[in-house]
């Protein structure tokens, strides 16, 4: 028996690396992905380049007084001699991003609900809002200048506080390090969701194309249908597993090299506990924030990261794609696993919701504890909450679950499999998956 499995999983697993696209996506993903975070850095940058010239017509006569200030990326106009109507068509057929009108109102609260902006597209939010903020600000010193307050006390009062975090050890945190365990966790929990889909996905299509083919008589006459259900799962994560190395060894390669420009050792960063003298002390010597980044990142637990996605991976890849292969066994046709792949995705996209909605506020949270215990919604939920610091307990507990379901869900689409792999010309129902699963024959 388990000579056959071993076949059949070579088998798999040559086919999958010895794949052209396989080979190409291994080594250019990475260089993919870098590439398009930084094409939309640069788009972004390019975008918020764009100078936007805005005209106003002030008819309150006080409002706009040192109001309107030029920027970088917005150059404000008056238009106030002109009038609105003037303005508006010269707005309309120049090179103008809109023109804001302030009218002429018996009091400010009144005047803060009239004021309106017309523009040829439907303008920024980000340049709204900070319209408002301006407007805001102006309109409350008015105020408060009614009411003989002084403005340059209240000025002078102000202060920014910075709350300087730590956990009970001693070890500090910060806002940037916070955000970075919030972006390394959703990254972790999207690409794991993407990878559980793409190769389980894969099982089905292969399983479905030797269907089709006929070849599958063939096999199942030399080997049982669980053995060959067994070995295209085990097959394709074998390849999956190989990517992932590959992708950690040059993710290595490239921590390596920074660290080393930076003149910091990522094994100490990682093994040894930074106290805040320490981290100021290498915050001082990094300078740009660039380098500061790095430093951040290279605190975060990233060995335990990667060992765990590792495991989540091959847990909900192995719990997953046992139910891609019994769809696939159940249909003749592509068409045909519409209907049962939606319930299989559910939980997926669930996943990422629930990772995105509550996971990132609250990590500690009761929905976000919950859902990371569930099997079918751990394997992202937990993967997102473990740069937050999870109890080894916890992470146990997900674990055992995970592993209980798998095995579940490996006997059901066993015996889905074992009947569907030879049953043609007939669009199963939920009602006949449902018999193929008593049957006990």
């Amino acid at each position: 028996m388990m000579k056959k499995l071993r076949l059949i999983i070579e088998r798999e697993f040559i086919a999958k690396v010895r794949n052209k696209s396989f080979i190409v996506m291994t080594f250019l993903s990475p260089v993919i992905l870098v590439g398009m975070g930084f094409l939309i850095f640069f788009l972004m940058q390019k975008n918020d380049e764009k100078v936007k010239n805005i005209a106003y017509v002030d008819e309150s006569g006080f409002l706009a007084n040192d109001l309107f200030v030029d920027s970088k990326t917005v150059k404000y106009q008056d238009f106030t001699s002109l009038g609105l109507e003037v303005s508006k068509e010269k707005v309309e057929n120049g090179d103008f991003y809109g023109v804001l009108f302030i009218p002429q109102k018996d009091s400010l609260e009144v005047l803060a609900n009239s004021i309106e902006f017309y523009s040829k597209d439907s303008p920024s939010m980000s340049i709204i809002s900070s319209l408002e903020n301006k407007i805001d600000k102006k309109i409350q010193n008015e105020k408060l200048s009614s009411f003989g307050i002084d403005l340059a006390k209240i000025k002078a009062s102000k202060i920014a506080s910075d709350i300087k975090m730590y956990n009970f050890s001693g070890e500090k945190s910060s806002k940037l390090r916070n955000g970075l365990k919030i972006a390394v966790g959703a990254i972790a929990g999207y690409l794991l969701m993407m990878f559980v889909m793409i190769y389980g996905t894969s099982v089905m299509r292969s399983v479905i194309e030797e269907k089709t083919t006929r070849i599958i008589e063939v096999i199942v006459s030399s080997v049982k249908p669980f053995q060959l259900m067994m070995g295209k799962i085990i097959g394709n994560a074998s390849a999956g597993l190989l990517q992932f190395f590959i992708w950690g060894i040059l993710l290595a390669v490239f921590g390596v090299i920074v660290s080393s420009l930076l003149g910091v050792s990522m094994v100490e960063m990682q093994s040894a506990k930074v106290t805040p003298e320490q981290m100021e002390a290498m915050q001082q010597a990094a300078g740009g924030k660039g380098e500061m980044l790095l430093q951040e990142f290279f605190q975060l637990p990233l060995v335990t990261l990667f060992f765990l996605f590792i495991f989540y991976f091959l847990g909900g890849y192995m719990l997953y794609s046992s139910l891609f292969a019994a769809v696939g066994a159940a249909v003749d046709n592509e068409t045909d696993t519409q209907q049962f792949m939606m319930p299989i995705m559910l939980p997926l996209i669930l996943a990422v919701y629930v990772g995105f909605a509550t996971v990132i506020n609250d990590p500690h949270g009761p929905i976000s504890v919950i859902f990371s215990y569930i099997p079918l919604t751990s394997p992202i939920v937990m993967l997102m909450r473990v740069p937050f610091g999870v109890a080894w307990w916890e992470i146990a507990v997900s674990m055992t679950l995970l592993v209980l379901t798998f095995l579940l869900f490996v006997w059901v689409a066993a015996k889905i499999y074992r009947v569907g792999i030879l049953m043609y010309g007939k669009k199963p129902s939920y009602k006949d998956l449902w018999k193929w699963i008593r049957y006990s024959g």
